[in-house]
């Protein structure tokens, strides 16, 4: 045992290591906001006003997805404050949900001119963004209101009128979300006959919110 050195100090020792500190969802969520705002060569962005982000609570279990702005949505930058939005806090109060409550935003963040459809490839580029959104927000239930917000999600061959009122799962950055796929309250103000059929998908998701026993 020649030659061996022992140190003892009256330190202990650190057996704990630190793991780095996870990213608040706020500071996530200002960063896809940036990432947005520094897109290039997007017409969207070139002839809106405002970049129109989210509304609501970003702990919210439940998310919602629309298309995108429209004239009051660009003059104001807040998701669903025009007529739509109107007719959509109706119906989250017939389902007993307080809008605050919730996490809201759209496919595209910017208002498409003359409020036409956003283009494929423009919901396509923005998909990226989207899946981001939501990995960061992290829903129990995501709630895809329009044909729009259901093809950035799942593509452009499902057809909304087969698709709406059944849940779904998506994968998306290897975490399984829940889907429901449901007329957009825009439609429902051009097509008020199809407002039945949106009923019955309120009442399925006030069901299965009840069922998990979420706190909305």
């Amino acid at each position: 045992m020649k030659d061996v050195e022992y140190i003892f100090e009256n330190r202990p020792i650190n057996r704990i290591i630190t793991k780095p500190v996870v990213e608040d969802k706020v500071d996530l969520l200002e960063k896809l906001k940036t990432k947005i705002q520094n897109i290039d060569n997007c017409e969207l962005k070139s002839k809106a006003k405002k970049l129109v982000f989210n509304d609501g609570n970003p702990n919210s279990e439940l998310m919602l997805v629309g298309e995108g702005p429209g004239e009051k949505e660009d003059l104001i930058g807040k998701p669903f404050v025009g007529d739509a939005g109107t007719l959509l806090n109706k119906m989250l109060k017939a389902i007993n949900i307080e809008r605050g409550k919730i996490y809201i935003t759209n496919v595209v963040y910017f208002r498409p001119p003359k409020n036409r459809k956003p283009e494929a490839a423009e919901i396509m580029r923005y998909s990226e963004f989207l899946r981001e959104h939501i990995s960061i927000i992290n829903p129990k239930i995501l709630i895809l209101m329009g044909s729009t917000a259901m093809e950035a999600i799942f593509g452009s061959k499902l057809k909304i009128s087969k698709e709406r009122g059944i849940w779904k799962e998506i994968i998306i950055n290897n975490k399984k979300y829940l889907v429901m796929i449901t007329f957009h309250p825009a439609y429902l103000l051009r097509q008020a006959e199809q407002k039945k059929y949106s009923w019955t998908d309120l009442k399925e998701i006030r069901k299965k919110i009840d069922s998990l026993q979420l706190k909305i």
